[in-house]
């Protein structure tokens, strides 16, 4: 494993706007009378230090009355957050442990009377000028937040800074996380995808750090781990939400070499990439319809009628799912043409055939006309299409179940077992 971090960048999916952190950060109270009070501790000139206490001259003023006029300062020393007890009378405590003076992190929550306050990251939100390019290598699209996004994915990417990517299932955060590394100083090396949702709890520290032989039961060989693979290149950590708490003072040691009471999350956040969904009323749709025809069909055609529909789909399975329709739809071609008709078939919903890509009215018909028929066909079946009888048991009038049974042609007969329209 590199023990040099500019050899290896990681990028991190699952936590959307784009931040990245400043110095300083914000106290925020959690817990007391005070609840959702904040004070921001910066590295201007002049604003070094914050104070908490009952007294007015405090930064942040508590109402609490188990806390003392002036109890705790915090102190920015050397980019080193410094917390002091100003003589208080019930103390200041982290984790349970009272102290008079003590270095945090993101993430410590301080306990001063009953009052709780937690430190985070102060983030900056960036707006940057959108890209004049409508893609970023394979990543397509030239809506607004789209070439915002590419402006800030090249900017990160002469970088090697840590980046979280931010967005919905399906909107191609790997994609992202690769285009990042091939516009890098890291192109020529590795990229590793490691799946912190899929690898069973017992061998995911195996998996990322690496492990010699006999070092466990069933280490029968030396491994080197997903961050030795990735040395002097990119390492993408899917799902990393999904990683149980007792790792990550682990993984904060691989990536930044500071203190573990830090919280995983604001850590790994140094750079925030949050990633637009592809339903934004359709205005790059057609845009990536015509990538993804190029990519899978090249010389095939969309007809108007076809575009019309693949705008009005809500897709929401994002990019990913207009990708899987589009690679269907060209290799069920006819002719010079996509064959969009069964390709949105074979996307349906397997346990309901839900065309979300009709209108609400004729898709709901359609769902409505498939349980009748299935309905009745079962129904009749199992009561051998006595008329009565089924009609009993479905609790509805036999006038009506015949009038079903004649619209799905289901029996030719007009009368069946049991019939009898005096009852009617």
């Amino acid at each position: 494993m590199s023990k040099d971090r500019s050899n290896v960048t990681a990028l991190l999916d699952d936590a959307p706007s784009y931040s990245r952190q400043t110095s300083g950060g914000i106290f925020v109270v959690i817990k007391g009378p005070d609840r959702g009070e904040a004070v921001r501790l910066t590295g201007a000139p002049g604003s070094t230090a914050v104070s908490f206490g009952s007294g007015p001259q405090c930064s942040l003023v508590l109402t609490d009355k188990t806390v003392s006029r002036k109890h705790l300062e915090a102190q920015l020393v050397n980019d080193e957050v410094v917390m002091v007890d100003c003589g208080s009378t019930n103390g200041t405590f982290i984790q349970g442990s009272r102290f008079e003076k003590i270095a945090i992190g993101f993430g410590a929550e301080v306990k001063l009377g009953r009052t709780v306050i937690k430190f985070l990251p102060d983030e900056e939100i960036v707006e940057p000028e959108p890209s004049v390019q409508s893609s970023f290598g394979s990543i397509v699209g030239g809506d607004t937040k789209m070439r915002q996004m590419f402006t800030l994915l090249e900017d990160v990417a002469a970088t090697n800074a840590t980046v979280l990517i931010e967005g919905e299932t399906g909107t191609g955060k790997e994609l992202i996380a690769e285009e990042i590394h091939n516009h890098s100083s890291r192109r020529d090396g590795p990229f590793v995808v490691f799946d912190c949702g899929s690898v069973p709890r017992e061998l995911i520290e195996s998996m990322l750090f690496g492990h010699v032989k006999g070092s466990f039961t069933g280490a029968i060989t030396d491994r080197r781990g997903a961050f030795a693979e990735a040395h002097g290149g990119t390492i993408f950590l899917d799902e990393i939400g999904e990683m149980a708490l007792d790792l990550q003072p682990s993984l904060l040691r691989v990536l930044d070499k500071r203190a573990v009471r830090e919280v995983l999350y604001y850590r790994l956040a140094v750079i925030r990439v949050g990633v637009p969904r592809s339903r934004r009323g359709g205005t790059d749709i057609p845009l990536l319809i015509q990538h993804f025809v190029n990519t899978f069909g090249q010389g095939l055609t969309v007809t108007p009628d076809d575009m019309a529909r693949l705008v009005r789909h809500s897709w929401p399975g994002n990019v990913r799912e207009l990708r899987n329709v589009m690679e269907r739809a060209c290799l069920l071609a006819r002719g010079s043409t996509i064959n969009l008709e069964d390709a949105l078939v074979s996307e349906a919903a397997p346990s309901l055939g839900i065309r979300t890509d009709l209108p609400f009215k004729e898709a709901k018909g359609q769902l409505v006309e498939m349980f009748e028929r299935e309905y009745i066909e079962d129904l009749m079946r199992r009561h051998k299409m006595n008329l009565s009888a089924a009609a009993r048991e479905a609790q509805i009038d036999r006038k009506h179940l015949r009038e079903l049974i004649r619209k799905y042609g289901l029996d030719p007969r007009a009368k069946l077992d049991g019939d009898d329209d005096s009852e009617d």
